[in-house]
């Protein structure tokens, strides 16, 4: 089975630029977190898809600057 999506861009789900530092992604991460909490939006299914993706996001960036700056 073939999969035909694109990749995702993290950076673009954490509205940040390319070169954001640790912090700045983290500070992104953290104001859209909130913003799309599903406890937030009564357990709305787009609202829950739209922050695991950021979570999603946000985990992968965390670990790429971790492993590039070691």
């Amino acid at each position: 089975m073939e999969d035909n999506n694109p990749p995702k861009d993290y950076y673009k789900i954490l509205e940040v630029d390319y070169d954001a530092t640790e912090e700045m992604i983290k500070v992104s991460y953290r104001k859209l977190a909130l913003k799309w909490h599903p406890d937030k939006h009564n357990g709305d299914t787009v609202a829950t898809s739209k922050f695991q993706e950021i979570n999603e996001a946000y985990n992968d960036l965390r670990l790429v600057t971790k492993t590039s700056v070691t």
